[in-house]
């Protein structure tokens, strides 16, 4: 009986060890193809606009537009992010109040 326990254990043990490594393989190809879409836009950009050289620092995958201006991601928040478009949403329906609910008149 425990015999059968610890053989029972330890092929448990290798199916859990071959699927933690195959989670991480998984984990592998999912950050590529992250990768190889991100140059894919590169190329589209340098294809479709020709005077945009894609190999300029200004090119950063580290950096996005936030409120029309780039800037690090690390420095946007999602919660600056979430205060301004409730922000809006408030000014958005401050403006449907004001027009008597009719939204063709904004």
């Amino acid at each position: 009986m425990i015999a059968d326990l610890e053989t029972d254990y330890d092929e448990l043990k290798e199916k859990h060890d071959d699927l933690e490594s195959e989670l991480e393989d998984l984990k592998g190809q999912i950050i590529q193809e992250h990768i190889n879409g991100f140059q894919k836009g590169l190329r589209q950009v340098a294809f479709f606009h020709k005077d945009i050289d894609v190999s300029d620092a200004k090119f950063d995958k580290n950096k996005d537009v936030v409120g029309g201006q780039l800037v690090n991601e690390v420095d946007s928040s999602l919660e600056e992010e979430a205060e301004k478009v409730a922000e809006e949403l408030v000014v958005h329906t401050e403006e449907v109040e004001a027009e008597k609910g009719n939204l063709y008149n904004i």
